[in-house]
């Protein structure tokens, strides 16, 4: 079996809005509702309606011979609940084909498996029944948060009855072994692991519209020729990306959609290769080895560690903030308070603050709302200085 295995992530955070130091004690709601709504409605035109009508025409055209994969946030549903229901139906519609996967996280696409196994474990139970109660699905393969992965989160996820996880497949991590193969966790065998192909997915969600690159124009028959010539032993290709790739990333006019459309033509055309979701990988493979990963992994910057989210004296003083709360937060019967915490927690948040302006630099930029990391972690305290007033007073 030689197969290609699709994983899309789609997430988009409720965007705080601008939280002045006046408003401590005064205003208790935080979020940008009007930036909310016009990001994901430009979004929505822009990648997921007609990628997932590109997604649905293939399955139509080729049956089950196309298969993909999505982890979708709890709070990204909770935004195409309010402003894009479309979106919404038009997973609902994917999934009903049977040729797609949807996988478990946390809800609010957290940093929780980093501090509390307890927070963890809740936000991955709510992220679950509500992919069930929209979805009508149970998942059985889990995505932490930016594919963030250590053994000992492998073990969490394990304990909880899941079958498989995807993360990052990290050149410090795996040296001279290839992740075109099925793995498992070191302390759980039980739980298999998929690693992502970095070079070849960074290929189409990068590299696709980038002259200077020595290999543009990427076609079909040349992104193809690159899976042939890996070594035949090698089983499986994970190509992991942002949804956001096909029309906000890699605009139309790049010729993106047109890429993908002829992808599967090509791919059955010129090779051996077959698509799979996760579940079906894990059912057709055996692992070939336990991988070992005692630090996190993430695949975020050339780094693949967690230096985009915390480390710096910013980051890090609003993370351990926010998580020093999680005792008096159990004791609130408040569901907006519970609601705010969830929100709070979405990585983005931390991600605004980081101050690393070398080689990834521009990305960081390119995703930050605000004018410097520091405007961001001054506006969070603020908003939770305010969150602390509201859970002395319960």
């Amino acid at each position: 079996m030689r197969t290609i295995c699709f994983y899309f992530q789609v997430h988009q955070p409720f965007r705080l809005k601008r939280y002045k130091f006046f408003d401590i004690g005064n205003d208790h709601y935080y979020y940008n509702d009007f930036e909310n709504k016009s990001i994901m409605r430009k979004v929505a035109e822009k990648c997921y309606l007609p990628t997932n009508q590109t997604f649905l025409d293939l399955i139509n055209e080729y049956g089950d011979k196309v298969k993909i994969a999505y982890s979708i946030s709890g709070v990204a549903i909770d935004q195409f609940e309010m402003y894009a229901p479309k979106v919404l139906e038009s997973f609902k519609k994917l999934v009903k084909t049977g040729c797609v996967e949807i996988l478990s996280e946390t809800y609010s696409h957290s940093l929780s498996a980093l501090k509390s196994r307890e927070e963890f474990e809740r936000q991955v139970k709510l992220h679950r029944d509500k992919v069930k109660q929209v979805f009508g699905v149970e998942p059985q393969v889990f995505r932490n948060t930016e594919l963030i992965y250590a053994d000992w989160i492998g073990e969490y996820v394990a304990d909880m009855g899941y079958k498989a996880m995807i993360t990052e497949g990290a050149k410090h991590i795996l040296g001279w072994k290839s992740p075109n193969y099925l793995y498992c966790n070191a302390i759980n065998p039980k739980l298999k692991i998929l690693l992502k192909n970095f070079k070849l997915s960074d290929d189409i969600a990068f590299r696709f519209s980038n002259h200077d690159w020595e290999d543009f124009p990427l076609t079909t028959e040349k992104f193809v020729s690159w899976l042939n010539a890996l070594d035949p032993k090698e089983e499986v290709v994970n190509l992991f990306m942002d949804y956001e790739t096909f029309g906000e990333h890699q605009w139309k006019e790049t010729g993106i959609f047109d890429f993908l459309k002829a992808l599967p033509n090509a791919v059955f055309k010129y090779s051996d290769f077959t698509f799979s979701t996760p579940s079906d990988v894990i059912k057709a493979l055996d692992p070939v080895s336990a991988i070992h990963v005692p630090n996190p992994i993430s695949w975020a910057d050339e780094e693949r560690d967690l230096t985009a989210w915390i480390g710096n004296e910013l980051q890090d003083e609003a993370f351990e903030n926010l998580y020093g709360l999680y005792d008096k937060v159990k004791k609130s019967n408040d569901p907006e308070i519970w609601k705010d915490w969830l929100y709070l927690q979405t990585s983005d948040h931390f991600y605004y603050m980081c101050t690393k302006w070398f080689s990834d630099g521009d990305v960081h930029k390119y995703f930050n709302p605000y004018e410097s990391p520091y405007e961001a972690f001054v506006n969070y305290m603020n908003i939770l200085s305010d969150f602390i007033i509201r859970l002395e007073e319960k």
